[in-house]
């Protein structure tokens, strides 16, 4: 078996165990092999053959060709991250002595906090498909109900008829890491989902089947259909800013903490296994709060 080989196997070997152990979705899997595979072919060219043989100045050398890179330190972050796990896994399997990651400190990262839109352009956004149309009429359904429940995007494409209780208002949701989590949703966005169930569906899946929300041509949507679906409909309502799918889930999060949602609530509605990870949305409404002081208070 070639060299390169091996770094594949090992790299399979470390993916297939957190599959087991973890459960994690196949895109955080997908990242995670990317990285190691970019590093294992780094290596290579530093005359590493195998990924499990790197020693801690040939990874300070492949760090230092990120930085040549200009990648973003939170990129760098998490494939230092990465790298870790890895490593570990290895010490643990008895398959190496010394984890060469040990002495390597991530980069510092600032807070960064997420672009949140206004209740005004939210709207705007949601009113931008033409529902005349059954596509636009699919899409606007889409758009309330990513607003509506805060689901990330693969979320929402991958949802089936079965997921969605109109009649008690919730959206049963397939989580990272296969965690399942029931997510109430609004009447405005269960009102355009029974209009799209009534009168676009049928159109763009003729012959039936358990997606919820179907490409035009019948098949499961992907992520980046979406995610250019809502970047044309953002220029149409004249947002300026960048948006994505994500965008709409930081604009439910943080206006459910603006007017004062209790913040564990608003974790379990987005599925966040860390109370951390949704407290980034307190200090969205507090520097929203100083925007309003700076803005309008006479000796802001």
């Amino acid at each position: 078996m070639g060299s390169q080989a091996k770094s594949t196997e090992e790299i399979n070997a470390y993916l297939e165990s957190l599959w087991l152990e973890r459960g994690l979705a196949e895109n955080t899997l997908s990242a995670y092999r990317r990285d190691l595979t970019d590093t294992a072919n780094l290596l290579q060219a530093l005359g590493i053959n195998q990924i499990s043989a790197a020693g801690e100045g040939d990874l300070l050398e492949v760090l230092n060709d990120r930085q040549k890179r200009q990648l973003s330190p939170r990129s760098t972050a998490r494939w230092l991250s990465t790298l870790k796990g890895f490593y570990r896994h290895l010490v643990l399997q008895q398959k190496i002595v010394v984890d060469p990651t040990h002495q390597i400190h991530h980069p510092k990262l600032g807070r960064t906090l997420p672009s949140a839109l206004s209740t005004d352009q939210v709207e705007a956004l949601l009113d931008a498909p033409d529902v005349d149309t059954p596509l636009g009429l699919r899409d606007r359904a889409m758009l309330e109900i990513l607003y509506a429940s805060g689901l990330r995007i693969t979320e929402l494409v991958t949802l089936e008829l079965t997921n969605v209780n109109q009649r008690q208002g919730v959206i049963r949701v397939m989580g990272k890491g296969n965690k399942e989590r029931l997510v109430p949703t609004g009447e405005a966005a269960l009102d355009w989902l029974a209009r799209y169930l009534r009168d676009a569906r049928p159109e763009l899946l003729p012959a039936g089947g358990p997606m919820l929300f179907p490409s035009r041509r019948g098949r499961v949507m992907t992520r980046q259909t979406f995610w250019h679906a809502i970047r044309r409909y953002a220029v149409r309502a004249g947002i300026q800013q960048k948006v994505s799918p994500h965008t709409l889930r930081h604009a439910f999060a943080t206006h459910l903490v603006d007017n004062g949602a209790d913040l564990r609530a608003v974790q379990m509605m987005l599925g966040h296994a860390d109370l951390s990870t949704t407290q980034i949305y307190t200090h969205v409404a507090n520097q929203r709060l100083k925007n309003l002081v700076l803005q309008h208070h006479p000796r802001g």
